[in-house]
């Protein structure tokens, strides 16, 4: 069943600054979204990030900096002074760090309002209930601010096995006040991310990266189920196109409207917009 999403004003989770590619080309998955490498060759100013939303009917982003070799940091300070009621900050943090990553956290949250802090294990390359990771939850807790954690199989070429999701089982159980959100979707172990979720109230999923006709089946029955608050969209920009992403979400067999328009503005909005 198709929806019209004319009138709904999307909120997408997680969108980075395309001021060229953010790893090693030689390491990154630009073979998994087609046109991805014209789209870092040409960059993408701020004006046309914004016209690219209105044009694809995306009315505010989580902008992510905190893993590019350039300075996105700044990018992203200047896109929320100019917009801000159109975008919040996200940073990815290395856990690895210690003490300086707890400060940097409560830098970016307090002073700046930043409103989600993001662990990717691919680049850390330790599993997410590891001991170093623990300051940097807490410290979320605290705050009030949820993590998000990537699981399931990277694009990129580098060890899976610390992305597994059932890492997220003890992280969950040991910080109950904290908001946990899977990202990138889980593949091959979706089933046990939808278990987590059924399991744990604070357990959330972005669809980062994932075109939504490629969203696994198990998400789009779990929406359809127990799951309507819990899935949220997220386009990972420039790897996927804002005007495609939206085409597609309103394609998806969602069971009615209401369960899409959260999919696709509401489950973000209330984790980080308000």
């Amino acid at each position: 069943m198709s929806f019209s999403l004319d009138d709904v004003k999307a909120v997408d989770a997680w969108i980075n600054p395309n001021q060229g590619p953010p790893l090693d080309l030689r390491n990154n998955p630009a073979y998994l979204f087609p046109g991805l490498m014209e789209r870092y060759e040409r960059g993408t100013t701020l004006s046309q990030l914004i016209d690219e939303m209105d044009e694809a009917g995306v009315a505010r982003g989580v902008l992510c900096a905190g893993y590019s070799d350039y300075d996105d940091l700044t990018w992203i300070r200047t896109a929320i002074d100019r917009y801000p009621e159109r975008f919040v900050g996200s940073y990815v943090v290395d856990p690895r760090q210690g003490m300086e990553a707890v400060r940097l956290v409560e830098s970016l949250v307090r002073d700046e309002g930043f409103r989600l802090i993001r662990i990717i294990a691919l680049f850390t390359q330790i599993p997410y209930d590891d001991a170093a990771c623990y300051p940097v939850y807490a410290k979320c807790a605290e705050l009030g601010v949820p993590v998000g954690l990537n699981v399931g199989i990277p694009g990129p070429l580098v060890p899976v096995k610390h992305q597994h999701p059932l890492a997220l089982d003890d992280v969950c159980a040991f910080f109950p006040e904290l908001t946990v959100v899977m990202q990138h979707g889980g593949e091959p172990w979706v089933d046990l991310c939808v278990k987590l979720m059924l399991k744990w109230p604070n357990l959330h999923y972005m669809t980062s990266a994932f075109a939504p006709k490629h969203i696994p089946s198990a998400i789009v029955d779990y929406v359809n189920t127990r799951g309507a608050d819990k899935v949220m969209f997220a386009s990972d920009y420039p790897l996927l196109t804002l005007e495609r992403c939206m085409q597609e979400a309103a394609e998806l067999p969602f069971r009615d409207r209401d369960r899409l328009e959260k999919f696709v503005a509401r489950n973000a909005e209330a984790l980080f917009f308000q």
